[in-house]
């Protein structure tokens, strides 16, 4: 009769043993593994170095581009800011830009209006 507390009984244990055997039959020959792991460190190595080498060359690339990039941000702000400025001194005509129709170029208030004389009412 077999003990139910043996662990060799449990099919986990079993599986871990084909596991095991599995493992052991499919190790290649001595030599031939070791240049094979050296050939793979190195491959390794080399991929990395190479990776290392343009990241960096991308990270400068960047940095160089910076300040052509923060001139175009700045050109293109000073652009909006005057397209939202108010005219203060008078009403004069500004030709709309391509792609912007009349509604947005001038918004008037129409109606009748008069002057008032502040002198006449005191």
């Amino acid at each position: 009769m077999t003990d139910p507390n043996d662990p060799r009984n449990n099919a986990a244990w079993r599986a871990a043993q084909q596991w095991q055997q599995r493992a052991r039959q499919a190790k290649p020959g001595g030599q031939v593994s070791g240049i094979k792991l050296l050939f793979t460190w190195l491959l390794f190595g080399v991929m990395m170095i190479v990776g290392t080498i343009l990241g960096l060359f991308f990270l400068l690339i960047g940095w160089a581009m910076l300040p052509f990039l923060r001139r175009r941000m700045k050109k293109r702000m000073e652009q909006m800011r005057a397209d939202q400025a108010q005219d203060v001194g008078g009403a004069t005509y500004r030709e709309p830009r391509p792609g912007q129709d009349r509604t947005q170029q001038h918004q008037v208030l129409e109606g009748d209006y008069e002057a008032r004389d502040e002198r006449a009412k005191h």
